[in-house]
């Protein structure tokens, strides 16, 4: 299911599970290996450190992938669970009365993003990786009444797939470096 609702005129679109997945994965194959070589090499820093800021940082990757956003039928707002402190995730809100228009921009990578223009002059980044994407699109067209069909997700689910494939194998190596790891320290 894309959405939750939690009543008739309010949606919940949570962060993509393919990306969620995909991201988490990654920084599990990135970083776990290292504590192993640490031990192994002798390195200065203590295995325990390492492993202590690891679970720091997915922790803190984890409370990034926890987004919402919540549209209703007074506006638009990007949330967080309660156990994630506000100074680290904010989150914003944004009444339709007051969206002036949708603006692209480009990014460093040549892809498109989106924000909603404010008539106060504020930006508010269009969230992108949502699961049930063209139906939040379709929902802010309705509300706004601004044409979003030329609104396209910023990477589109086959990305997500090779990045994951590559994440797997990935894995298989970090598998084979703990192994080697494992038996030098022994």
């Amino acid at each position: 299911m894309t959405a939750n609702l939690v009543d008739n005129s309010t949606s919940v679109f949570r962060l993509s599970p393919l990306i969620r997945i995909t991201l988490l994965s990654l920084y599990i194959a990135l970083t776990v290996p290292l504590p192993f070589l640490a031990e192994v090499t002798k390195a200065p820093t203590p295995p325990a450190l390492l492993w202590m800021g690891i679970s720091i940082g997915f922790v803190g990757l984890y409370a990034v992938l926890t987004e919402r956003v919540v549209v209703d039928e007074q506006g638009i707002q990007v949330t967080y669970p309660g156990w994630v402190p506000k100074f680290f995730r904010k989150g914003w809100s944004l009444p339709w009365k007051e969206v002036k228009q949708i603006k692209p921009r480009s990014t460093g990578q040549g892809g498109l993003v989106y924000y909603f223009l404010s008539h106060d002059g504020k930006a508010y980044l269009l969230p992108m990786r949502v699961a049930g994407f063209a139906r939040l699109v379709n929902i802010v067209q309705t509300k706004t009444g601004i044409d979003t069909t030329d609104i396209r997700p910023l990477a589109q689910p086959w990305m997500y797939l090779i990045l994951l494939g590559f994440t797997g194998l990935l894995l298989l190596v970090d598998a084979w470096t703990i192994a080697t790891a494992i038996g030098i320290g022994n």
